[in-house]
């Protein structure tokens, strides 16, 4: 799957969107992800962000999930990346749509 890249985040160059991606869309390290690095994910493929304690809660037009993530220490909770994974899958986010 090629990548859509936007204006990477401040410490978030192209590959490592890439990279990050990838890792999540494998599912080979679910319980390796950094809470932050799927944070910044998020915010890199259009989702809004709002906090209400340690809940992170993502919205994006079009888009009819919420995505609720709590952090686990600094690492995401497995079962958040796959449900990250499954939006991204049903909606075909960061896919090149020229292809």
């Amino acid at each position: 799957m090629k990548v859509t890249i936007l204006s990477p985040a401040k410490g978030y160059g192209v590959g490592r969107y890439a990279k990050l991606l990838d890792s999540v869309l494998t599912g080979r390290s679910d319980a390796n992800i950094r809470f932050s690095d799927i944070v910044q994910l998020l915010l890199h493929l259009g989702f809004d962000e709002r906090t209400k304690g340690d809940h992170h809660i993502f919205t994006r037009p079009n888009i009819e999930e919420i995505i609720n993530l709590q952090p686990k220490g600094s690492m995401a909770k497995a079962y958040q990346v796959k449900q990250v994974r499954n939006v991204i899958l049903r909606y075909r986010l960061g896919a090149d749509e020229n292809e």
